[in-house]
């Protein structure tokens, strides 16, 4: 008899992946479809948004959700977080204020009180009165003259061996070190593959174009769906919509309409030696898409860090957000766009772009002009519902019966929409009611340190980036 799967999941992305694991975590049999020859490709990510302090514009409330769910995540992915924490700084030339910031953050850490509360295994991002420290402009002159460390443990360790490189005259004091970790994607997606390659109730298809989908959902028959690739037909019950920026793709041959923007960016790879310690991740926030957009250096292993600058000369592109046109049609990158995720990067752009976001950073951080281009940039388009380009959370929609759209903007959002999902599938009876809700991924737990260092390595060296890319800064037990 031909199988048919309880769920088919379009999209090998971080929202696909994590559903497909969470659907296998409670015996529900699925089938996962990704172009790619593995799973996780992008858009990147390097930063677990606990609490969302990289965004000044976005409200509390979306703070919020994002510390629950970056928490969620990290319990989920232990051995892709990188515990280092984050210097948070306003230049003097941008309009927003210390002031706001602090108070945010003093609202997120009663949050993240009452998270722990809730669940002491949420205690991940250290004892809360650490969550974050301000630090005063004759504080960062007194840091400044101690030497450095090479292995810092505390945050004036850290703040020691950040302030020594940048110019903190030309920020408003204080400034801020934040326990808001780094996420590494290569990490993140072996152990996710392993384990999805360990399952019994998951067919996971890579290399594998979805070319149509049959909607069957009339025909009284024991699936919802066809979903056709190019060498097979799969029939579902089913069926998850999870193709990131292409699934209005979907949507539109399905005849479903709905409001969306897509955006491309990139993050570029530089190497610098700048002291034998390590720092944290440093940010310099100014208004997004304008001359001075924030700027974002995060450290990787063997002297390697990635720059985001949040202007249309680095990050972000002209023509690079996109938005529906009349009653939800498919918004469409140009020509150049649809090359560069083709992975048809003009080598003399590479370079270009990278030393201009070296220069940018060097406004801030001198001694950054001595970096050079480190690799190819990390780069990727996501979707937004809806027509606001600042939102950062969200999760999933449920247009018609037997099918449901993911729309995550932020990787820490998948599990959230994995939930959704599990719930929704209960609610339309293709399975029975879960009567135990489970605290752990079994599954995922199950794949060991030592393959997850393999299987990191050997992704970011097949997609051609440096092998260092896929090590944490602080090795795991």
């Amino acid at each position: 008899m031909e199988r048919i799967y309880n769920v088919g999941i379009i999209g090998g992305g971080i929202s696909g992946v994590v559903t497909a694991l969470q659907l296998a975590n409670y015996g529900v049999d699925s089938i996962l479809f990704e172009q790619e020859s593995s799973v996780v490709n992008g858009p990147p990510f390097c930063h677990l948004h606990a609490g969302g302090n990289l965004y000044p514009d976005i409200s509390d409330e979306q703070c919020r959700i994002l510390l629950k769910q970056s928490i969620e995540m990290a319990r989920l992915f232990p051995q892709s977080i990188d515990e280092r924490p984050t210097f948070i700084s306003i230049p003097k030339s941008e309009k927003y204020e210390v002031g706001t910031i602090l108070k945010r953050l003093d609202m997120l850490v009663a949050y993240y009180k009452s998270l722990i509360e809730e669940d002491p295994l949420n205690e991940i991002l250290g004892a809360p009165q650490d969550y974050y420290r301000a630090y005063s402009e004759d504080d960062l002159t007194a840091l400044s003259k101690q030497p450095s460390v090479k292995h810092p443990k505390t945050a004036d360790e850290w703040m020691c061996n950040a302030i020594q490189l940048i110019d903190y005259k030309k920020l408003k004091t204080p400034v801020i070190l934040v326990q808001e970790y780094g996420w590494n994607l290569f990490r993140l997606a072996a152990q996710a593959q392993l384990a999805l390659e360990k399952s019994e109730k998951c067919n996971l298809k890579t290399s594998t174009n979805v070319t149509d989908i049959k909607d069957a959902r009339d025909l009284n028959l024991d699936y919802n769906w066809e979903i056709h690739t190019q060498v097979a037909v799969y029939k579902v019950r089913y069926l998850v919509n999870s193709s990131g920026f292409n699934t209005g793709q979907f949507d539109e041959s399905l005849q479903l309409k709905r409001e969306r923007l897509i955006e491309f960016k990139a993050a570029y790879v530089s190497k610098w030696q700048p002291i034998t310690g390590l720092i944290p991740e440093l940010i310099f926030h100014g208004e997004r898409g304008t001359p001075h957009g924030m700027a974002q250096l995060t450290p990787y292993c063997d002297d390697y860090y990635q720059i985001h600058g949040m202007t249309k000369d680095i990050t972000l592109f002209e023509n690079g957000l996109v938005q529906s046109k009349g009653k939800g049609g498919l918004p469409k990158f140009n020509k150049d766009i649809k090359e560069k995720l083709n992975r048809g990067w003009n080598d003399s752009e590479i370079i270009n772009r990278t030393e201009k976001a070296i220069a940018f950073v060097e406004g801030f951080v001198p001694s950054f002009k001595s970096a050079s281009v480190g690799g190819p940039p990390l780069y990727g388009a996501q979707q937004i519902s809806g027509d606001d380009p600042n939102l950062r959370v969200g999760e999933v929609s449920f247009p018609s019966k037997s099918y449901a759209r993911s729309e995550i903007i932020k990787a820490s959002s998948a599990l959230t929409v994995a939930n959704q999902i599990l719930h929704k599938i209960q609610e339309e009876a293709i399975i029975p009611t879960i009567q135990t809700e489970l605290k752990q991924n079994q599954l995922l737990n199950s794949i060991s340190k030592q393959a997850i260092d393999a299987l990191a390595s050997a992704l970011a060296i097949e997609r051609g980036y440096p092998e260092a890319l896929s090590r944490l800064l602080i090795d795991k037990d």
